[in-house]
């Protein structure tokens, strides 16, 4: 907060200089030792806000630490390559105690990486099962051409009690002799009653079971549907998009594989950087301990060193942990087994120039771009749905057939009469029964009215084609900012890496120089710390411009590497951009 004229509070630097000089006489010490005094009681402030140690540090206290024991387990040499055939771990398992315990460090090349992404990347694995899904719905949309054949059958067996009672009877209707108790007459001449006869309070019970079968065949075919074409020509679309976007994930598969390797390396290469800078911070402070031991440099060069050599192995010790990271993300990445951890076995090698200007780089990346023909697929995909949507309020005729057979067996059992009987009819103790049926015909199917769900629905796919033409222009100014931030990444990473290497030449011989005058007692120590502090910056700058160089270029490489759209096609990593891709690129000539 600023302190204002009449408020008690911290003189500046340059007034509290005025008062001093104005009240001591020239030559006089006090400012410097009234400095000196300031200086020991802050440093004794900022000594009271550190927690206070147990014991006073000892000269064993100040030899260097041994590195974590868990940091250099991961951090181990490759026991050897890799395998190219791997098992792929399986998509539902978890890795098990045994499998974690038994660690093992492996080298691959960046090649061997790559082709083990394409065959185990579970992102990729699952967009074949995408384009496999697509593929299929398309069949199953073009099955609609056909007609629908089913066969049918069903059986089944019933059985049924029944009783009658009549309790008025028809002899007094006057129907003739068959409904009178006397209207016939027997063999002997004796009167009997007719064949419908049912006397008053007459009854009868019988029981009946009935097995029964039938089966036939039935036909459904559309003849007339006007949304059957647009439906096809949807997913014809979507396996289109499918595909499309398996070439897109395979593109950007390959670079996420080449940007972990060149990440690896670099983390590699920056342990063997801070690991040789603690080697050689021992070698200076040794010789600043045997320079002290002999009076020629003060306590001051030594507690610096021991202090530049602790910061130094603290980079060395985070730099083991970015590597181990550094590992394991590129096993994940290639979706390797629990147990095997990757390690980069090819060398750095820079990558050459970008073939192609900004200009060329771009218009090669529109063409025939996997993304964007992706975004134009599912367009054309909505575009056919609004079609089908609009064709509901179409009419549709079918026609459908159908023909068949049945069997059935009945058996009446179990028959009693009572008063006379009741309700004459013919009692078969055992009736089969067969027979065949077919029917054809046709069927219009208008829809009138719907509530407008219909045109709703085809007010949203309009919406929906819309958005994807948005999307569109979107992907195509990424692909742009994408491009161009590469490409001038990539230019200033290639300047940037020339600038490094004469930075390091440098340095180094200007490293040798001090360290000679130094133990000579030519130079002190402040002159020794900077320029090693220099020479180890122009060694990681260099390593990051090398690496910049290899990852811009990856990330070009993305935009135009040609790739197929086919899931069964086989695969072979392009780690550069060839004259073969650059004649694809260029556009043909025009024809006379």
């Amino acid at each position: 907060m600023a302190v204002g004229p009449g408020q008690p509070g911290l003189l500046a630097p340059s007034q509290a200089q005025a008062n001093r000089s104005t009240s001591l006489p020239e030559g006089s010490t006090e400012p410097l030792e009234r400095s000196w005094r300031e200086l020991d009681q802050q440093l004794r402030t900022l000594d009271t806000l550190l927690p206070q140690e147990q014991e006073a540090p000892s000269a064993a206290d100040n030899a260097t630490p041994p590195l974590p024991q868990t940091l250099l387990a991961p951090n181990r040499e490759a026991s050897g390559p890799l395998p190219a055939e791997l098992d792929v771990p399986a998509p539902l398992s978890l890795p098990t105690a045994e499998q974690l315990g038994r660690g093992s460090i492996q080298g691959l090349s960046l090649e061997q990486a790559l082709a083990m992404a394409f065959r185990g990347s579970a992102e990729l694995q699952g967009q074949r099962e995408q384009v496999a899904a697509a593929l299929a719905e398309l069949q199953a949309a073009l099955g609609t051409y056909w007609p629908r054949i089913s066969a049918v059958a069903s059986g089944g067996s019933s059985q049924s009690g029944t009783s009658f009672y009549s309790p008025v009877g028809n002899t007094r209707l006057g129907f003739g002799p068959q409904f009178s108790t006397n209207g016939l007459a027997t063999a002997t001449g004796q009167p009997t009653g007719g064949a419908l006869t049912v006397p008053t309070g007459g009854g009868a019970y019988l029981n009946e079971s009935v097995n029964s079968v039938q089966a036939g065949l039935e036909l459904q075919y559309a003849l007339l549907d006007f949304a059957r074409t647009p439906q096809v020509r949807a997913a014809r679309a979507r396996l289109q998009q499918s595909r499309q976007a398996y070439a897109n994930d395979l593109r950007r598969l390959q670079l996420q594989v080449s940007e972990a390797y060149y990440q690896l390396q670099q983390a590699d290469q920056l342990v063997r950087i801070r690991d040789a800078t603690v080697r050689n911070d021992l070698v200076i402070l040794q010789d600043a301990l045997d320079l002290k031991q002999a009076g020629l440099v003060p306590r001051l060069d030594v507690l610096r060193r021991r202090a530049i050599e602790a910061s130094d192995q603290e980079l060395l010790i985070q730099a083991l942990a970015d590597r181990a990271v550094a590992r394991r993300q590129l096993g994940v990445v290639l979706n390797l087994p629990p147990e095997v951890t990757p390690s980069a076995s090819d060398p750095i090698q820079v990558q050459p120039r970008w073939p192609l200007d900004l200009e060329a780089s771009l218009l090669a990346a529109y063409r025939d771009n996997p993304e964007l023909e992706a975004v134009l697929a599912t367009r054309e995909a909505l575009a056919r749905e609004k079609d089908a949507a609009a064709a509901a309020l179409l009419p549709t005729l079918s026609l459908f057939a159908a023909a068949g057979g049945y069997g059935a067996n009945t058996n009446q059992f179990d028959i009693s009469v009572s008063g006379g009987g009741c309700c004459g009819g013919t009692v078969i103790p055992v009736l089969n029964t067969n027979g065949y049926d077919w029917s054809i015909g046709l069927t219009l199917r208008w829809l009138l009215f719907d509530g407008g769900t219909t045109a709703a629905r085809v007010r949203s796919l309009a919406r929906r084609e819309a958005a994807a033409a948005q999307q569109f222009a979107a992907r195509r100014n990424d692909i742009r900012l994408r491009l161009e931030q590469a490409f001038f990444n990539h230019e200033a990473s290639l300047a940037k890496l020339s600038s490094a290497r004469r930075g390091v030449a440098a340095a180094m011989e200007a490293f040798r120089d001090v360290r000679l005058r130094y133990r000579t007692g030519l130079s002190n120590e402040v002159d020794l710390s900077i320029t090693q502090e220099r020479l180890i910056n122009s060694l990681v700058q260099r390593l990051n411009a090398t690496v910049n160089v290899n990852l811009t270029y990856a990330r070009l490489l993305r935009e135009l590497l040609p790739v197929s759209r086919d899931p069964e096609a086989p695969y072979a990593p392009e780690l550069q951009l060839t004259e073969l891709h650059l004649s694809e690129q260029r556009p043909s000539p025009p024809g006379p």
